[in-house]
């Protein structure tokens, strides 16, 4: 019985907890992290101050939360799984560039907020220092991929070739061509691929 009674309070918490980091999100990208507080996030959500620390003891921890709350809301994993299935590192190059940029056309509003006060908000700056770790980390396994299959461009070592990589899928980048230019993701995928591929691939 108690199982009974715990699964769909359970489920009404996990339910809470994502409205919670839902409305984080969209005052993220309506108003900066500036705007993120324990009271406007639940004035979005519509509940309670209380509510909001039931599930989180601090702005920090919402913040960070965040992170994988976006992740698993915009399926990383599963865009991203075709980069591992990939028969060679070439092709997994080709598909990171097209994954990459259909999943930034979804988070850029939230990455660039919190990269734009990462300098100064603490909070932020956990929530970034995570963000880069897993860039950092995904690209340069892919950079090993094609040192290890002998496709590595000559000239790059498997740490400065990731060091490239992280400054060419910058946020910076992505905006400038999605927002600024008004590319579809289609052609940031595209023409992102044709670059990586000329950059790092031994012809």
């Amino acid at each position: 019985m108690a199982r009974e009674i715990d699964a769909p309070r359970n489920a009404r918490s996990r339910r809470s907890r994502a409205a919670l980091l839902r409305a984080a999100r969209e005052l993220i990208e309506d108003q900066g992290v500036e705007a993120v507080t324990m009271a406007a996030v639940a004035e979005r959500a519509g509940v309670t101050r209380r509510a909001v620390y039931l599930h989180f003891r601090s702005r920090g921890e919402l913040i960070t939360e965040l992170f994988g709350h976006i992740n698993e809301t915009e399926d990383l994993t599963g865009r991203f799984a075709v980069i591992g299935d990939a028969p060679d590192a070439v092709t997994a190059l080709d598909r990171f560039a097209r994954a990459h940029a259909e999943f930034m056309a979804r988070v850029l509003p939230v990455a660039r907020a919190i990269e734009r006060v990462a300098h100064t908000d603490p909070d932020a700056a956990r929530h970034w220092e995570t963000a880069m770790f897993w860039r950092y980390e995904t690209n340069k396994a892919l950079m090993r991929r094609l040192h290890d299959e002998g496709v590595l461009a000559p000239g790059w070592t498997v740490d400065t070739a990731t060091d490239m990589l992280l400054a060419l899928i910058s946020n910076g980048v992505t905006h400038t061509l999605l927002d600024e230019r008004g590319w579809s993701t289609e052609q940031v995928g595209e023409h992102m691929a044709r670059v990586l591929r000329s950059t790092f691939v031994a012809r």
